[in-house]
């Protein structure tokens, strides 16, 4: 399987993008991560920048794709966190989410988890078949029936979040119990909430379809971002993976 990657990362309207997302593949696996710093907490930008490092650090040695490698890279990432808590008293509050997404492209099997509001989307022939659960107060107020899923981009409590890296060892992370199966054509968005606020699933069902490429199709889920946002709208971030059989690969 042959994958089509492209990524964007922007400040938006604050001065610091605590914003972090990169890649790592070779001929036989990929890894995708995206983190996101927490706002109101002092090194937030440092501590998505450690997830992303370690992570794929890590993976790069040893690039296995199934659950317990999930497990152990969310693991991994929060102890580079917990660790420069120790070394600097001032980055002691500091969190961060994580989405990871491992790609085995000779098995053309996926798995992925998360913890925090950073979320993966998983796409089939232009429909979301899957997404991740927000780990956020507005989450359970839906899950309880109090609020409608449609209403948490507008919740106050969107962004009160109940697990993050950071906190110890004291996350739980959703991780995808057995491998999902890829076929061609298949499209994952990993995107932090400076996104996903601004960007309704049916419109990134509507975008999927009509776009050509994976760049071209961040490039107008950006434009709906910025047409939408205001002055002071937080960071931004998003990597668009396009499988696709290995005979498309240029």
């Amino acid at each position: 399987m042959y994958l089509e990657i492209a990524k964007l990362s922007k400040a938006g309207g604050r001065k610091v993008n605590e914003d972090a997302c990169d890649y790592w593949s070779n001929s036989e696996a990929c890894c995708c991560v995206l983190s996101d710093g927490l706002g109101g907490h002092y090194g937030g930008d440092i501590a998505s920048k450690l997830v992303l490092k370690h992570v794929l650090d890590q993976f790069q040695t040893e690039p296995n794709c199934n659950a317990k490698t999930i497990e152990s890279l969310l693991h991994i990432g929060n102890s580079s966190i917990t660790r420069e808590q120790e070394a600097n008293e001032k980055l002691q509050q500091m969190r961060a989410t994580a989405v990871i997404l491992t790609i085995d492209t000779v098995s053309n099997l996926a798995f992925w988890g998360h913890v925090g509001d950073s979320r993966l989307y998983y796409f089939q022939q232009g429909k979301i078949i899957s997404q991740t659960r927000d780990h956020s107060v507005s989450q359970r107020m839906v899950d309880a029936g109090y609020l409608k899923a449609e209403e948490i981009r507008s919740s106050p409590t969107r962004n009160q979040l109940y697990d993050a890296l950071g906190n110890n060892e004291q996350f739980e992370a959703d991780i995808i119990a057995t491998a999902q199966p890829l076929q061609d054509n298949d499209v994952f968005l990993l995107c932090s909430d400076g996104l996903w606020e601004y960007v309704e699933e049916n419109e990134m069902e509507q975008l999927v379809s009509n776009a050509t490429s994976a760049s071209a199709w961040l490039a107008v889920l950006e434009q709906q971002v910025l047409a939408r946002g205001h002055k002071h709208q937080d960071n931004y971030s998003a990597i668009a993976i396009w499988c696709k059989d290995s005979t498309q690969a240029k």
